[in-house]
């Protein structure tokens, strides 16, 4: 696939509305370890190879386990997470897909506050809008360049 429009060049002006999100998300109640868990399995869902390396990196940087992320897809059948981690991975999953179950709002709940389960919508939220943009403007170059920390 060839590189399409590229949005880091050509749509700063887009891009300055969702710089401030992320800045919001660093001080959110979402610690940054598990943001990176979120983000990376959203990114799987989506298929978005700039944002998989990025957020394997940069959870390692973290000091995220290797087997944890290796098992990631399979969250539900592995020992590796807490229950906090496994109700932000089913709300995470639940709202990529758009159809959050009473369910999994019960689950969460029960992990979360209300200010958390706000800062938890807005990390999946934050991920999505890149993974879509990074899928519709792919830059295959670009895939394994990322350095830990790099944007921040």
């Amino acid at each position: 696939m060839e590189q399409r429009i590229n949005f880091h060049e050509k749509g700063q002006g887009a891009l300055k509305t969702l710089y401030p999100m992320g800045g919001y998300l660093k001080k959110s109640s979402i610690e940054v370890k598990l943001q990176e868990l979120i983000e990376f399995r959203v990114s799987q869902i989506n298929g978005c190879a700039y944002c998989l390396d990025m957020h394997s990196k940069d959870a390692l940087a973290h000091g995220e386990e290797l087997q944890r992320l290796f098992c990631l897809n399979a969250w539900r059948e592995t020992p590796f997470f807490t229950d906090r981690e496994r109700a932000a991975l089913a709300w995470a999953e639940a709202v990529t897909a758009c159809n959050v179950p009473d369910a999994t709002y019960t689950r969460v709940k029960e992990q979360f506050t209300d200010e958390e389960m706000i800062d938890l919508t807005l990390v999946v939220s934050s991920i999505n809008t890149w993974n879509r943009f990074n899928i519709a403007f792919p830059n295959p170059a670009a895939v394994g360049t990322y350095t830990a920390g790099q944007f921040g």
